[in-house]
């Protein structure tokens, strides 16, 4: 088996066929491929949980990046894989943890609408209100991409800052606004986001909204 189809074999899940390579050479637990990845990112991202046990281990930082600094925690969250997630977080990931681009596993659970993931990852301390390289926070993410049920979950929790404002100016609402999520931006309207505030353009919420959303929001209000 080449170095190269053995991280595919982690990634299909094939516990035994890794099993007894790891076992016969155990410092394969800790080898990269081209990427930086381990084994253990490539059976994080296939969701195969037991796979991932066996792998930490056999030595496998649980907390190890790839080069995009990417953790197993990480790409299994954005993968929407749920088992693996629990486990990881089980053995000591780092919730806190952000990519290259500054963005956490509760970034991609939110963005993607992985409603389990997200929730196991706040109650296992993700900060609700960290921000990326642009500034943006998990709210910001799941109200472009209009996530309703992420929206929902995260405006529940206190220590939310429902009007953060990522590096463009824009809060959570005037990205609801901008892509034209109307359940979002109603939701976000009723929880008390401030439709007045403006963005680096000056302009506020309503400003990006089409003349439909624009009449609904502006009868919330009033």
């Amino acid at each position: 088996m080449s170095i190269n189809s053995i991280y595919e074999v982690a990634y299909k899940g094939d516990f035994n066929q890794i099993k007894v390579k790891v076992d016969e050479n155990i410092s394969l637990a800790k080898a990269t491929d081209e990427n930086g990845r381990l084994l253990l990112h490539w059976a994080a991202i296939g969701g195969n949980e037991n796979l991932v046990d066996f792998l930490i281990d056999s030595g496998s930082p649980v907390n190890s990046v790839d080069d995009t600094n990417s953790s197993p925690l990480t790409l299994a969250a954005s993968a929407g894989r749920l088992a693996v997630v629990k486990l990881l977080i089980d053995r000591g990931a780092d919730v806190h943890h952000q990519n290259n681009r500054g963005q956490s596993s509760l970034h991609y659970a939110c963005s993607k609408g992985h409603i389990e993931i997200a929730n196991l990852l706040i109650e296992a301390g993700a900060n609700v209100n960290q921000t990326d390289a642009l500034k943006a926070t998990p709210l910001h993410r799941a109200a472009a991409q209009g996530r309703t049920n992420i929206v929902d979950m995260l405006i529940k929790s206190p220590e939310l800052k429902i009007d953060s404002q990522d590096s463009t100016g824009a809060t959570p609402l005037h990205l609801a606004c901008e892509e034209d999520r109307e359940v979002v931006a109603c939701m976000l309207l009723k929880a008390g986001s401030n439709i007045q505030i403006e963005n680096v353009d000056k302009k506020s919420p309503l400003d990006l909204c089409s003349m439909k959303l624009k009449n609904t929001l502006e009868a919330l209000i009033h």
